[in-house]
Parts: structure tokens; C-alpha cells; sequence
């Protein structure tokens, strides 16, 4: 006999909790100025929102945010908990974090080539006869660097 009164107890007490959630969660599905999908046949046209953003306490079902017997959306698989993550931050704020991270690190690669990095000590070898083309057995993937000769 206590059992049941301790079950009912427990059972009562997330109902009556749930209920404002309830009446906060289904009027989102009052008309709206959009226009109806004929393919819905009737079945309320649900906003876009995902499970993932709702308040994670007061639920009968907190592991998928939601109560018994509320009308599930029509793309429910996309928009139920274990759909695709919600971006915490907008995608037009992401694209532009990465476009300035991606410019800081080239550059930080073209001061290192071009502010950092010290010229070669040596002079660089050079051909004479066209890059040794001839010598090389005449084909253009053998040529090397072209020596601009002033004789």
C-alpha cells in the first residue's frame, strides 16, 4: 500500500510540473501566416525547431524532451534529440571565425618565407648552353634554370 502511494506520489509530481511546459510546447501549433501544405493532409504544421533547444527539465520523457502524447513534427527524425547537433553559434559567424583564422595562418606563413627566413648563403648553380638542354638529352623536362648570359 505505501508503494502505490509513493508511486503515485512520484508520477503526480512531474505531471504537475510538466503541465506549463505543456501548454508552452503545443502553442507553437496555432495557425500562422505561412501557407498550409497540402501534403500534411491535416496534420498541424509544426515549426522548425529542434528538441535538442528546448529546456532540458520538466519533461515525462526527458530523454527525448518531450511529453506523452504530444504531436510529433513531421520531420521528427531530423528534429528529435538524437538528430543532427544544433551549431551553438550562427553558420554566417562560423564561416567568418574561420576566414579569419585561415588568413592569420597564411600570414603567419608569408611573414615566416618573406620576413623571417634568411636568403640562401650560397649563389645558386647555373648552366651554361640553354640549361645544359642538349647535354641532358635534349628534352624540355630536363632543362634547368636559364642563364641570362650577357655575351
Amino acid at each position: 500500500m505505501s508503494s502505490s502511494i509513493i508511486r503515485r506520489a512520484v508520477i503526480a509530481r512531474p505531471a504537475l510540473r510538466c503541465r506549463t511546459v505543456v501548454n508552452s510546447v503545443r502553442s507553437y501549433a496555432t495557425p500562422s501566416n505561412e501557407e498550409i501544405d497540402p501534403q500534411l493532409n491535416g496534420y498541424p504544421q509544426l515549426p522548425w525547431k529542434s528538441r535538442q533547444e528546448l529546456p532540458p527539465l520538466g519533461w515525462q520523457d526527458p530523454l527525448y524532451r518531450r511529453n506523452f502524447g504530444d504531436t510529433l513534427h513531421e520531420q521528427e527524425e531530423v528534429l528529435s534529440m538524437w538528430g543532427p547537433d544544433v551549431p551553438p553559434i550562427a553558420p554566417n559567424t562560423a564561416v567568418r571565425h574561420f576566414l579569419i583564422a585561415a588568413a592569420g595562418f597564411v600570414a603567419f606563413g608569408f611573414g615566416v618565407k618573406y620576413v623571417l627566413l634568411q636568403d640562401a648563403p650560397v649563389i645558386r648553380r647555373e648552366y651554361p648552353y640553354d640549361g645544359l638542354v642538349k647535354e641532358l638529352g635534349g628534352l624540355e623536362e630536363n632543362k634547368a634554370r636559364i642563364v641570362n648570359s650577357l655575351s
